[in-house]
């Protein structure tokens, strides 16, 4: 366990994180801690290592050396498994199963209180990735954007401290993309800490803080308006190149 002083101002707290896969660096040294109750935006290019991170983050990760602290704990302690919410980016549905069955079956395994108040949760998270219209279709019959969501749903019915997430705006018309981020913005507003993976640096507008991954290595750890104001750069994707071709500091 570390530093309670520390654990109360991040949710999350990476030092010095390498992990190996193949005989080769996937993360390589990474250092860096997660605000809480924002939202931090995890990007780079495919293949960077943002997966691998996330993985290391929820504790299915072997790692090679360094520490991942979540909420203080070692990361994947036992106290952890109902304060983390984890939606791959592959949706995790079942087929068979309605929309509301899938995520009732989450809210029987992680969320608290009555069965009355379980499917309250039930009914607020479907309500929150606007899918009520489609409450009592079978997942099967969705479209990939519409599973994903449903997978989003079943992370947040146990009501998480910590919500990872991975590449979710991947395949979404640019109209349920805007209101997936407003649906996020109002998780960290109520006290949700989020992070969020992508390959599309125009996304990072919408985090309060920045991390961004090159081959495994951190390029910067900051904000978006800081990101800007250090590169001389009007959007995201050009202050990203920049940093790189430049050879900016960390």
């Amino acid at each position: 366990m570390m530093n309670s002083t520390v654990a109360d101002l991040s949710a999350v707290n990476i030092s010095a994180l390498s992990v190996v896969r193949g005989g080769r660096p996937v993360i390589d040294d990474v250092s860096v801690r997660v605000p809480r109750g924002s939202i931090t935006g995890l990007l780079g290019p495919s293949g960077c290592g943002k997966t691998t991170l996330m993985r290391a983050i929820i504790g299915t990760q072997r790692i090679a050396d360094g520490s991942v602290w979540v909420f203080g704990d070692d990361a994947g302690a036992k106290s952890l498994r109902g304060r983390i919410g984890y939606v791959t980016q592959s949706p995790s549905v079942y087929g068979d199963l309605t929309v509301t069955e899938n995520i009732r079956y989450f809210a029987d395994l992680s969320a608290p209180g009555s069965k009355a108040a379980r499917n309250a949760a039930v009914s607020h998270a479907i309500e929150v990735v606007g899918l009520t219209a489609e409450a009592g279709r079978r997942a099967v019959s969705l479209s990939g954007g519409q599973r994903g969501r449903v997978s989003l749903a079943c992370a947040l019915v146990g009501e998480p401290e910590l919500l990872v997430l991975d590449e979710p705006t991947v395949g979404l018309d640019p109209v349920l993309r805007v209101e997936l981020w407003r649906t996020f913005a109002d998780l960290a507003a109520a006290g949700t800490t989020l992070l969020v993976s992508s390959h599309v640096m125009d996304e990072a507008e919408h985090c309060a803080n920045l991390i961004l991954l090159r081959e495994g290595r951190l390029v910067a750890n900051l904000s978006p308006q800081q990101l800007l104001d250090q590169t001389g750069e009007t959007n995201m994707e050009a202050a990203f190149l920049a940093l790189i071709e430049g050879g900016a500091a960390r």
